[in-house]
């Protein structure tokens, strides 16, 4: 038996244990894939403690130090880890495989990977089709996000309800988070938000927050691009969801996103494609994320159309499938410009087609985003790092990078648990911090444009709108400058009466002053 150990793979395990599972078969059959975000070990003790990085699992627990007993653990603990099993597949001879299934050919988690084999590789095992046992499904739908049945597979008697395709299919973990953030139905609350609140608010709620995500996607990318573009994009977005989803829309898209096209060649990428620095002698790339390979964009772009139509037609968690098809198009790249802005367009089209967001109503993902956006840049950040050591690539005479070895199940098959995650947070954050407190302002502020009317001057709307930014920009008091230009013609009195009001209809404490839902 293996010796306890502390670490594996730079990951440091939370007390002794041995590796088991997904992890002692990378470890074992030296496995080039990033290993999922949270592994299996076997400890020393009896009640172990367990973190979000390792399951420690009891002495009990050990697996058969063999392909079929890890295999096993790793299907029935761990759920299915398609890079993992399909970098497996290509090392061990497919007569190890038959062995296997002909040992239990009724076995429950016999016939998933039998399944799992003949599907990641496309390839029959001679093996004679499964007898009279009860299909099951290929995914344990407690253990990953995924439909409960899927169309049934007679050969191996299991139902396929992987939730996408050989081309694309991101997994996602369930996690107490996630599924603390299911139970909790944020589109209900959102819903309920909206309920409460007068049609017409509601509207213009709904506009102002089109135009900050809007505004906001663009800053992430750090541009600040004109007003016109920033409206032309919002329009964008809020049509998000109204169409299937082609290759051909995505690349529609990047055109309105980019504008002057004149240093950007649309559509798919024909060369490498990277993110990062140059060396300033060479000018040679310094990759932080190197792209797919140009050769493999038709299918992985496919499969991510694919996996969007199966998400639209199965009940899998709106949010989960947005963070596994958003994430898996930004890590592909497939644009030379503009994926940042398609990454979050996609989040709002998953969304929007599942009904998950109020009609006529977009959440604003991109502002809480930019809100964390040092969350963001890691989260994107940590699982391209663990995919660059694995990436062969050269300089080209262009001063790109050319990718020489197959590098696109890292783009298909990569775990999505942290991205849904971190998508479930910010649209936490939308529905509970920036909805909200943009009804509160568009409510005060009509109470407060009423009351001024009546108790203190007769103004233009335009004018108590600037009265309003000031009194904000200044945390309710009128500033010197404002005293003595815009506002030279209130008195004393009156200054003070608007002060006392725009207190009475704005929150004044300190947090509610700094929300970015208003300048």
């Amino acid at each position: 038996m293996a010796s306890p150990v502390m670490s594996f793979r730079g990951r440091i395990l939370p007390e002794p244990g041995t590796p088991a599972g997904y992890a002692a078969l990378i470890a074992e059959y030296d496995l080039p894939v990033p290993p999922p975000s949270r592994l299996a070990a076997i400890a020393t003790r009896h009640h172990p403690v367990s973190t979000r990085e390792w399951h420690m699992f009891a002495p009990s627990f050990s697996p058969e130090k063999s392909l079929r007993g890890q295999l096993e653990f790793a299907v029935k603990w761990e759920g299915a880890s398609l890079a993992v099993l399909r970098a497996l597949f290509r090392r061990v001879e497919p007569a190890e495989v038959v062995r296997m299934v002909r040992d239990k050919p009724t076995g429950a988690y016999t016939r998933r990977i039998w399944f799992l084999y003949e599907w990641l590789m496309e390839a029959r095992l001679d093996l004679p089709d499964a007898g009279k046992v009860t299909a099951i499904p290929v995914l344990n739908p407690k253990l990953q996000f995924a439909p409960e049945s899927g169309p049934l597979s007679r050969r191996h008697r299991v139902r396929n309800n992987l939730p996408g395709t050989r081309d694309f299919c991101p997994m996602v973990r369930r996690t107490p988070e996630l599924d603390g953030y299911v139970k909790r139905q944020l589109d209900v609350e959102a819903r309920r938000v909206i309920g409460r609140t007068p049609p017409d608010i509601v509207r213009r709620a709904a506009a102002f927050l089109l135009l900050e995500d809007s505004k906001a996607s663009f800053q992430i990318e750090g541009e600040r691009p004109p007003h016109n573009r920033q409206l032309r994009w919002a329009q964008a977005i809020s049509e998000a969801g109204q169409r299937g989803l082609t290759v051909d829309e995505l690349a529609r898209l990047q055109e309105m996103v980019i504008g002057d096209a004149r240093f950007v060649r649309l559509g798919l990428r024909t060369e490498g494609g990277w993110i990062g620095e140059r060396d300033r002698a060479t000018m040679d790339p310094i990759p932080s994320h190197v792209s797919a390979r140009p050769e493999d964009l038709p299918d992985l772009m496919q499969g991510l159309v694919e996996y969007a139509g199966k998400a639209a037609a199965t009940p899998v968690d709106p949010v989960v499938s947005a963070a596994a098809l958003s994430f898996g198009f930004v890590y592909i790249h497939p644009f030379e410009d503009g994926n940042g802005r398609l990454h979050r367009w996609l989040i709002h089209h998953v969304l929007a087609q599942a009904g998950y967001n109020p009609p006529n109503l977009v959440f604003p993902v991109s502002v809480p985003m930019l809100r964390r956006i040092a969350e963001y840049s890691e989260i994107l950040s940590a699982y391209s790092l663990q995919v660059l050591p694995l990436v062969q690539w050269r300089v080209t005479r262009r001063l790109n990078v050319e990718v020489l070895n197959d590098t696109g199940d890292y783009y298909r098959f990569f775990d999505a648990t942290v991205h849904a995650e971190f998508l479930y947070q910010c649209v936490e954050e939308t529905v509970t911090r920036d909805l909200p407190r943009e009804v509160a302002y568009l409510e005060g502020y009509d109470e407060f444009s009423r009351r001024v009317q009546e108790e203190t001057a007769n103004m233009p709307e335009r004018t108590i709108n600037l009265l309003a930014q000031f009194l904000r920009q200044n945390e309710g008091t009128l500033s010197n400058r404002a005293r003595t230009r815009e506002f030279a013609r209130l008195s004393p009195d009156e200054v003070k009466r608007v002060e006392e009001l725009y207190s009475r209809c704005f929150p004044t404490d300190a947090e509610a002053r700094q929300s970015p839902a208003r300048p």
